[in-house]
């Protein structure tokens, strides 16, 4: 199957969330159409190994946090399967550069010296996009194929096993993906999307690291390293 590749190394926990997932009807016409997206020579980002980066790189026992993406970055070399992340030595994208600079801002710390995200990923962030491919300079262009019902899967299985989560949800397409699930019991933190078309609509100034931050220490969880 081929969404099914490389996910031998995934952690127990996650493969008991995502193997029933994978057997959803919608999950099968998904792979499908990827097999067919690659069999007519399109280009599709990220790598096939990492379209399940987010949970690869998020150990089960540090979850502390969600960060909702909408689909992968469309250019070469910048999608590596985790929301807003780009590999280091990438330019940083724009809303990345918006996200740093309100995180320098609300922390009074130094921007972080580039744009992969692994090191939040590490300490429990989920770095989560609501569909996991895209086509080469063709952004949505795998809406509606079935990665939303695999990602509603994953949000609501983590909300419902783990507790004190802090679900940061930029934009209306992030907030329409959490307004389904049952987050009682999570802070919910929303903004506008920090795109540069939206970022000063609500996004800078927003302070939702410090509140994460104050979140976290109340409910007994490590400091989180941000930069």
């Amino acid at each position: 199957m081929h969404l099914r590749h490389g996910l031998r190394e995934l952690q127990h926990e996650w493969l008991q969330i995502l193997d029933p997932l994978l057997h959803l009807p919608t999950s099968k016409k998904l792979d499908i159409f990827l097999q067919n997206e690659k069999d007519s020579g399109h280009h599709i980002y990220p790598s096939q190994d990492t379209y399940f980066a987010a949970l690869h790189e998020t150990p089960w026992s540090a979850i502390r946090g969600i960060i909702i993406g909408q689909d992968p970055y469309h250019q070469p070399h910048q999608a590596h399967g985790l929301a807003f992340s780009v590999p280091e030595g990438q330019k940083i994208p724009p809303s990345l550069d918006n996200i740093f600079r309100e995180l320098a801002d609300d922390l009074h710390i130094e921007r972080p010296p580039h744009g992969n995200l692994c090191h939040w990923s590490k300490q429990g962030i989920l770095l989560l996009n609501t569909i996991l491919t895209v086509q080469h300079n063709k952004p949505l262009s795998h809406k509606n194929q079935g990665w939303e019902e695999i990602t509603d899967g994953i949000l609501r299985a983590v909300c419902q096993q783990k507790e004190h989560l802090v679900i940061f949800a930029w934009g209306k397409y992030a907030q329409q993906k959490i307004s389904a699930i049952n987050t009682d019991g999570h802070l919910v933190l929303k903004a506008p999307h920090p795109s540069p078309l939206s970022s000063y609509r609500g996004f800078f100034g927003c302070r939702h690291f410090s509140q994460a931050n104050a979140w976290w220490k109340v409910h007994g969880f490590t400091d989180m390293r941000w930069s």
